[in-house]
């Protein structure tokens, strides 16, 4: 797994007016291809009186899926366009429609691609590009002694921390990014002097600074 990717946040929608027709651009977070095909169809059927629903997504560690439409535009000016915009903007794991309603002025291939790149464009911006962390779930064990001196050095240096299950010990569920688990590990073995038993759990994508 990579250690960091930028994508959207979250699905939305942005319209600009160029000439007289209505772009919308539509973007969507998409783990894999079935996702991204199936946020498509639903903006063609959400919007089924358009002229023209174009699109593109881009998936995968190595951009391995590339996939992208004209959906009826002159070839090459829709579809490519929106996808050279999600790989100049580094983004990963991201679907992006924009619906056209035409408005009775031809806009020629040149304007129909700057059209559906600022349309793409608009898309990221209401999706809100993040960058998204690759952490380690570290699973602390500790006696009950240790648990308020534990929890102020995680507060202290701004570790992630997820569960903390409560029985005949103390388990904290730490998620340090995956980069630094390892001197993570030697950070609480030396911090409770060797007393604690670490375990590891899943990796987790988190937002970069949440």
């Amino acid at each position: 797994m990579i250690e960091s990717y930028l994508t959207v946040r979250q699905s939305g929608a942005k319209e600009i007016v160029i000439k007289k027709s209505r772009f919308i651009g539509h973007v969507m977070p998409v783990e894999n291809e079935m996702e991204a095909t199936a946020f498509i169809e639903d903006m063609k059927k959400g919007h089924w009186n358009a002229t023209h629903n174009c699109s593109a997504y881009m998936i995968g560690e190595r951009d391995e899926i590339q996939k992208q439409s004209d959906d009826g535009e002159p070839s090459g000016t829709a579809g490519k366009p929106i996808l050279e915009v999600i790989r100049n903007q580094g983004l990963k794991n991201v679907a992006i429609v924009v619906t056209r309603y035409f408005g009775g002025i031809m806009l020629g291939a040149g304007g129909l691609i700057r059209a559906y790149t600022d349309g793409a464009v608009a898309a990221i911006e209401a999706g809100e590009r993040v960058n998204r962390v690759l952490h380690q779930q570290i699973l602390v064990e500790v006696d009950y002694t240790w648990l308020g001196k534990v929890e102020n050095e995680l507060r202290n240096h701004e570790i992630r921390v997820g569960e903390t299950f409560f029985t005949d010990k103390v388990t904290i569920v730490c998620l340090p990014r995956n980069s630094e688990a390892e001197a993570f590990k030697s950070w609480i073995v030396d911090m409770t002097q060797g007393q604690s038993v670490i375990s590891e759990g899943e990796q987790l994508y988190y937002i970069e600074g949440e």
